[in-house]
């Protein structure tokens, strides 16, 4: 047993002799074996995915990469596993976990779309488990062994989706994603610094220090850290709000969906033509067809984004069906159609996208030690259904148009319909 525990803080602690500058963290330390993982091309591919996509139209400082992310979130990792083995997760944890737990950290985002998540809602693999399958090729599977790292245990730790390991394994997928993990500590504070905006920033320092290990759970926290649960919950609200679902933003992102699903739809290029694409290479990709809807994509790198016609709250009772993107091209399609019939003008199908955002979590499921209850009835203020409310809020869907037939939509859908208006109508509209 010393022999693990000495191996495992040996694997925390010795050869990190190569520095990378970080702006948010400074000195970033990894080993040369790390280092040479960053050079990788999967890795290097990060260095042309900016982090949020078109938030730059916004925020012109939010030009940072999934690169930077994935190094601020291996940094916060390192500490983390730290901090937890003196206080007692060295009984548990491994060298060959250690690094695995470091490497995973460092490559959790190889898989990840271009262009932030205009790809979230396609019927494509998701980008864990692209990641996984990326670890486990070559080039990769050798540089990670290189570490001294398990590439399987490695992939295992991002892609819940591969069965097997131990409880080694299930402690690094909990602390890898759980309330207050590396990757929304590092990408909520660096996401604030570099839009300008104050709401993101987390006490890195005092979240630490008040992690307690436990096998089966990852992390727990005491009493006094529950207002880091609270700061956290509400700097994800705030940047959903501000940054993330900003009006433009979700313009940017609905256009380019509608453009990705009309080049799937009509097989101008394959589901796997869009794995591993940088935000170059996607553009690149819409460049080498006439297709109509491709002009929303030259639109978008001009900056001339449709105008928000209508807004309205999502209801799950109403809207539900709009959930399914293909369902939600059809019916704008319909929706177009009604409109043109109605108003006597016409509206292309192409220049009308109703836009409904994808569900979003508030994780709170954090054991509180001194009160042996979980977060949400612990005595913090933020309760089920306050994180309820927070969802409400967010999620706002919209019928954006090209700017030209703003006012024709705007018209338009508020005849439309029965009672409850003409949003409460497109649930209903026939995609025929």
């Amino acid at each position: 047993m010393r022999l693990m525990k000495d191996d495992a803080w040996a694997a925390l602690r010795e050869h990190f002799t190569d520095p990378v500058r970080d702006v948010l963290w400074g000195h970033i330390y990894l080993t040369p074996a790390l280092a040479a993982l960053t050079k990788s091309a999967p890795f290097m591919r990060l260095t042309r995915i900016l982090q949020l996509g078109p938030a730059f139209g916004v925020y012109p400082g939010a030009t940072h990469t999934r690169a930077s992310h994935s190094l601020g979130v291996y940094h916060l990792s390192r500490r983390l596993l730290l901090h937890l083995a003196e206080r007692g997760a060295d009984a548990w944890i491994s060298a060959r976990g250690v690094r695995s737990f470091l490497c995973a950290s460092l490559l959790h985002d190889l898989g990840h779309f271009p262009y932030t998540h205009s790809l979230k809602e396609l019927p494509l693999r998701s980008h864990e488990e692209l990641t996984g399958a990326a670890i486990m090729e070559e080039p990769l599977k050798s540089l990670v062994a290189d570490t001294g790292a398990d590439p399987w245990l490695t992939a295992a730790i991002v892609d819940p989706q591969l069965a097997g390991g131990d409880r080694e394994l299930g402690f690094y997928r909990k602390l890898l994603s759980g309330v207050l993990d590396p990757d929304k500590l590092d990408y909520l504070t660096r996401d604030a610094r570099y839009c300008g905006v104050p709401y993101g920033v987390q006490d890195v320092d005092f979240i630490l220090s008040r992690f307690q290990p436990c096998p089966e759970r990852g992390v727990d926290i005491d009493s006094r850290g529950i207002p880091c649960i609270e700061s956290l919950l509400f700097s994800k609200y705030l940047m959903y709000r501000t940054v993330y679902w900003h009006r433009s933003v979700r313009a940017a992102t609905a256009m380019i969906k509608k453009a990705l699903l009309g080049g799937l739809r009509d097989r101008i290029f394959s589901r796997e033509a869009l794995y591993g694409l940088d935000d170059p290479g996607l553009f690149s990709l819409f460049a080498e067809s006439a297709h109509p809807l491709f002009g929303l994509v030259r639109q978008v790198r001009a900056g001339r984004l449709y105008s928000a016609a209508v807004e309205f709250p999502f209801d799950s009772a109403i809207h539900s069906p709009l959930l399914d993107i293909e369902n939600r091209y059809l019916r704008e399609e319909a929706l177009a159609r009604r409109i043109s019939r109605a108003l006597g003008r016409q509206i292309p199908p192409e220049e009308l996208i109703i836009d409904i955002p994808e569900p979003v979590s508030f994780e709170t499921e954090l054991f509180v030690t001194d009160e042996s209850c979980y977060f949400e009835d612990s005595s913090g203020l933020f309760k089920a259904q306050t994180v309820k409310d927070f969802e409400r809020q967010l999620r706002v869907g919209r019928i954006f148009v090209n700017p030209a037939h703003e006012d024709t939509v705007k018209t338009a859908v508020g005849e439309l319909g029965a009672p409850g208006g003409g949003v409460a109508a497109l649930s209903a509209l026939s995609p025929q």
